[in-house]
């Protein structure tokens, strides 16, 4: 897979933010080398974060953003800071971008607003001070002795693209790089046969297969092992035919009981939910939160959130087939709740348990911020694939390989 086709969510996640007019827009057309962002004089240009995928070294495969200002005013302003706040979930590495022209010795306001909230976050921070090129002399040397003293600070010139290059460098110094995380290939060795079962429902993509799927294979090309993908209608045939025992079966979550039946038990089962949950660093969670499902009560109010936005099927799993597959297990009468994409709820008071999708399309700082909410107002949280495997029965089993 090439860098442009690397997913966002396994991208480094660089947002810029600061104030109206502090010239973020041009400093991320120049980082990217693109007119990504409308340029204006006019306060407020940005009304909506504008994102591009890049590579910068030596993070790799980046995603910029270019949020509005965060000073903004009136009630469309306040939608366009919440909008900035959502960035901030996602965010790995900040910019914040400062006006050196009216830079007045100290961050102050909305700027130290946003360093407080990087901070709080854990998340490594650049301060780019713009427009250097307008300072007097006297003003220019003052900023300048701050900078060199500071390993997190420097002047940019975005209408000149001076230090531009160094802006990256800097970005790519503080920026924590991603660790090489296996999804499946820590568990088999190479020359291992591997059988991957996708269903082809309604739901699946036209011509493709779901980015849990694409990871997965190509997790065990990189081990060297042989992989075998087919529909469930023909897992028992190709058992049967490969006359060779796989290293393991990994399958949809929406056929696992009827993979799990056809598969022996001396075969090692799982699914790809449950790798994606162990792979984002929520597996423990998320299997205690699916037990919780045997403690729901009439009235419980379960939030159903799926991290992208897709047209829903009449069987999608997400608000169709989960919700009944819960009512049937519990035989109780419930409340279900709705999210997806970046959406998701400011406050969790009321809610009883939380099923996620298996966050393929959101990165990770995103999905530990949810988990770690969750955790913050004692609501248990599980996600699709594990709370199946734990109705159906058949959870334990499909854990054993981990």
């Amino acid at each position: 897979m090439g860098l442009n086709a690397t997913p966002s969510s396994e991208r480094v996640h660089v947002s810029f933010f600061g104030k109206r007019n502090a010239g973020k827009s041009c400093l991320v057309n120049r980082v990217t080398g693109q007119e990504l962002s409308v340029v204006s004089h006019i306060a407020g240009t940005t009304t909506d974060p504008v994102k591009k995928a890049m590579e910068i070294l030596p993070i790799g495969p980046v995603l910029i953003t270019d949020t509005p200002g965060f000073d903004d005013d009136g009630e469309l302003g306040e939608k366009r800071v919440e909008t900035t706040l959502r960035t901030l979930r996602s965010t790995d590495v900040a910019v914040l971008v400062i006006d050196a022209e009216n830079f007045e010795g100290e961050i102050a306001g909305s700027d130290l607003k946003l360093v407080q909230m990087f901070e709080d976050k854990g998340i490594p921070f650049v301060i780019a001070f713009n427009k250097f090129d307008l300072l007097s002399e006297e003003k220019y040397k003052e900023l300048n002795s701050r900078v060199l003293g500071s390993e997190n600070e420097i002047l940019v010139s975005a209408k000149n693209s001076d230090n531009i290059y160094e802006l990256r460098e800097l970005i790519g110094k503080i920026c924590d790089v991603k660790k090489d995380m296996p999804i499946v290939r820590d568990l088999i060795s190479a020359g291992d046969y591997v059988v991957l079962v996708v269903p082809l429902d309604s739901a699946a993509p036209k011509g493709r297969l779901i980015l849990p799927q694409q990871q997965t294979l190509r997790d065990v090309l990189d081990a060297n092992a042989r992989a075998i993908i087919i529909k469930e209608t023909e897992l028992k045939n190709t058992l049967e035919d490969i006359k060779v025992k796989p290293a393991l079966v990994i399958t949809d979550s929406q056929v696992f009981d009827e993979v799990a039946s056809v598969t022996p038990e001396d075969i090692p089962l799982t699914s790809f939910s449950i790798l994606m949950a162990r792979y984002k660093g929520f597996l423990d969670q998320a299997i205690d939160g699916a037990k919780k499902l045997s403690e729901l009560k009439d009235g419980d109010v379960i939030l159903i959130a799926e991290g992208c936005t897709h047209h829903r099927q009449c069987d999608d799993i997400g608000t169709v087939k989960i919700p009944a597959l819960i009512k049937k297990f519990t035989g109780l009468d419930l409340k279900f709740e709705f999210t997806s994409g970046g959406s998701f709820p400011k406050k969790l008071t009321g809610y009883n348990l939380i099923i996620h999708c298996g966050g393929c399309m959101l990165n990770e700082r995103e999905v530990h911020g949810r988990m770690k909410k969750a955790i913050q107002k004692s609501v248990p949280v599980t996600n699709y694939g594990i709370a199946i495997a734990y109705m159906k029965g058949i959870l334990e089993r499909s854990l054993k390989v981990l």
